[in-house]
């Protein structure tokens, strides 16, 4: 018999193999690509039965660090490093110097960042988005949604919902690049001139379209962010509907302790 879950801890059995199996992708002995071994060979390596192993899959789906694929098995994810996202990512220095965030993040991690846009173009509001941008449900906004990729591998999908009055002066905000700095950038170049960026999140499981696209098992976690943009003038002129991997980020914020 093989090796078993020795120094998984205490708990279940099927928690100990699934601890086991998580520690053998992570010290790579379980390579990006590799098929996790098969129901039977498990049920012989650790000597418990098929409902046990069924039940460590589960725990080791969880974890974000395989994939089911449908007649083949499990396979270990070719899964990019975690990248932190910071507060000081929206740095007007940053925007100045060309740099959209997150390409300017990828860089400093040293990864292989790729934005592709899905649409750009007119659009009815959602409730939600025009809530905060204030102005009535379905009224038409400029909405642009992105999938952003990480050494191949999508991380993030973002929707920005425009104020049309705001946009239809600058038409560079309808073009795939909207050059350097990114839309941040051309808004202020227009003279709507930022102060301050206030984001909202909540961690959650995946949809099966939402885990679909971003390439997680079913049920994965994913935070759900939704930022909006507000100038000196006390307007919001982006609402930003962002959803990630939430096993790819990690959040950083800078808070004032004074006054």
């Amino acid at each position: 018999m093989g090796t078993a879950a020795g120094g998984a801890g205490s708990g279940p059995r099927y928690v100990q193999i699934a601890d086991d199996l998580v520690q053998q992708i992570r010290a790579g002995v379980l390579k990006a690509g590799d098929m996790v071994p098969s129901e039977s060979e498990l049920v012989d390596r650790y000597g418990v039965s098929g409902g046990t192993i069924r039940k460590a899959m589960v725990e080791v789906r969880a974890s974000g660090l395989v994939e089911t694929r449908h007649g083949k098995g499990s396979i270990v994810k070719n899964r990019p490093p975690v990248r932190h996202r910071s507060s000081d990512r929206f740095r007007r220095s940053l925007r100045q110097g060309g740099q959209a965030a997150y390409l300017a993040e990828s860089a400093q991690s040293g990864a292989t960042a790729k934005v592709s846009v899905l649409y750009i173009g007119p659009m009815d509001a959602p409730e939600d988005a025009a809530e905060r941008l204030g102005v009535p449900a379905g009224t038409q906004v400029l909405a642009r949604r992105r999938l952003y990729f990480r050494n191949g591998t999508p991380v993030e999908t973002a929707s920005s919902y425009l104020p049309w009055d705001v946009v239809k002066e600058i038409p560079e905000l309808f073009a795939e690049n909207p050059g350097g700095g990114g839309i941040y950038a051309r808004l202020e170049d227009h003279g709507h001139e930022f102060a301050e960026f206030v984001e909202n999140l909540q961690a959650r499981p995946a949809s099966k379209s939402e885990a679909s696209e971003l390439a997680l098992s079913p049920g994965a976690p994913v935070v759900h962010l939704i930022r909006e943009a507000r100038t000196t003038a006390g307007r919001v002129v982006e609402v930003c509907d962002t959803l990630m991997a939430a096993d790819q980020f990690v959040f950083e914020y800078r808070i004032p302790a004074g006054d």
